[in-house]
């Protein structure tokens, strides 16, 4: 396949595009471990544009060529979504990095798609505000945050990215620049598109700027590291704590070994000890006194279903610091693991979740190393990559999702199916509903340009 390399600096500018492939491995890969990874297509041109003015010419460009466009944001995936894995052309997102506004009045923000997380939370620190949710790396970009639903460890009591996202600027695949939505909180007006491009993994459009929902900061907050001696009593205590009347802001499950190995990982000290796993809760409340009264009940709670020790901390510092070592176990682990699993299942199933993966690793012989955000039924179970060496890694998995899927759940929490699992899709989804999804990227997409092979089969 050609690519007009020339055409494509008439658009943007001699200096924003790469054709040389030593100067571009960085936009090749994400961060999917190896042994799950996909080979990246050898003929790729990567282009950054400026304005989603530029990104229509591209992707007109490439309608008219029937070349393959893969929009990118920081790679920070573990799916493959974002991997150029046919001959075409990588959109870089890298550019649009302003925050454009941070309206106090109506508690939103409007930034462009490759502002990072990190970027996002000082903007709106610096305004005295909050972004509630905390999706994991913050050198994530808002695209793609947005593109993949991103969840992470504070989806409990205020939901994921989803339900922050008010309004969208997005290229269409076939070059129309649309605006959906807007600094509003109720909208009935049609069919709601733009929720179709939220959780659409780029393969629908590419998301250029975003209007997103803020809120007040928090008058207090705290956070629990409540240990066990059995990680069954702790994801055994999570429907009580759902069930107590307080609902934290998060609910996480981690093992001893791995929350310890994160924080060597990042020169840091775990502050708990005792115990083989750990519920982490994190509480936010109107008071000081009502987050005390959150944390005497989440106490009483633990207390009465096992805990063996319960640390508090209430100074920032200690709290961000909790949170940074949670937030970072992929890296660590990453050497170590031949993938992880991404499986979502009712909140009420997660013991016997943990007891199938328990089985699960002793019929193969195995340790299955287990962090979770408990509090949403969403588990990651990270399989060794001893079971590449013994070739048994693709029936770990596969019985793992088939165990999550005959609880009532499903193949992929808060990654997303990207090009990796769209093989395990068969396992659970009917062919009416894929005939559904088909028919949508078919409508948006006629020639099939953007991100092919990604997120449906």
């Amino acid at each position: 396949m050609m690519i007009d390399a020339e055409a494509l600096k008439a658009i943007v500018g001699d200096d924003w595009v790469i054709t040389r492939r030593d100067q571009m491995q960085t936009y090749l890969y994400d961060e999917t471990t190896p042994d799950q990874r996909l080979e990246p297509a050898e003929n790729v041109v990567v282009v950054k544009p400026a304005t989603a003015q530029e990104i229509s010419e591209i992707l007109k460009l490439a309608n008219r060529e029937k070349i393959p466009v893969y929009p990118r944001g920081a790679g920070t995936g573990l799916v493959c979504g974002a991997m150029p894995t046919q001959d075409g052309i990588v959109i870089s997102m890298e550019r649009f990095d302003k925050v454009e506004e941070v309206d106090k009045e109506n508690l939103m923000i409007v930034a462009q798609a490759g502002v990072t997380l990190g970027q996002l939370l000082a903007a709106v620190d610096e305004a005295d505000l909050l972004f509630p949710p905390h999706p994991g790396d913050e050198g994530a970009q808002v695209g793609g945050m947005i593109a993949a639903n991103a969840g992470g460890s504070r989806a409990v009591k205020y939901g994921v990215v989803r339900q922050y996202v008010k309004g969208l600027e997005v290229v269409l695949p076939t070059g129309e620049i649309v605006t959906m939505g807007g600094k509003l909180l109720k909208n009935n007006t049609g069919l709601d598109l733009m929720h179709l491009l939220i959780d659409s993994e780029g393969i629908l459009g590419i998301i250029t700027r975003a209007t997103i929902r803020l809120y007040p900061k928090f008058a207090g907050t705290a956070t629990l590291v409540v240990s066990y001696d059995d990680r069954h009593k702790a994801i055994n205590t999570v429907p009580r704590i759902l069930q107590s009347g307080v609902i934290p802001m998060a609910i996480e499950y981690v093992d001893h070994d791995v929350i310890t190995m994160s924080a060597e990982n990042l020169g840091m000290k775990w502050p708990a000890q005792q115990g083989t796993g750990h519920l982490v809760l994190i509480l936010a409340g109107s008071s000081e006194d009502d987050v005390f009264y959150q944390a005497e009940t989440m106490s009483d709670v633990c207390q009465n279903n096992g805990a063996i020790d319960i640390l508090i901390a209430e100074r920032h510092q200690e709290q961000a610091d909790i949170l940074k070592i949670r937030s970072e176990i992929y890296s660590a682990m990453k050497p170590l693991i031949a993938g992880d699993s991404d499986i979502t299942v009712p909140p009420a199933s997660l013991g016997k979740m943990l007891d199938a993966l328990d089985e699960i690793a002793e019929k193969y012989e195995t340790k299955i190393a287990t962090i979770a955000h408990a509090g949403d039924g969403n588990f990651h179970p990270y399989m060794l990559k001893e079971l590449v060496a013994r070739g048994v890694a693709e029936d770990v998995k596969v019985e793992i999702y088939k165990a999550a899927i005959a609880l009532g759940g499903v193949v992929t929490g808060e990654h997303g199916v990207g090009k990796i699992r769209l093989k395990y899709l068969e396992l659970m989804m009917d062919p009416k509903q894929e005939e559904l999804m088909r028919g949508i990227k078919q409508l948006f997409d006629p020639n099939n340009i953007l991100n092919p092979g990604t997120a449906i089969r």
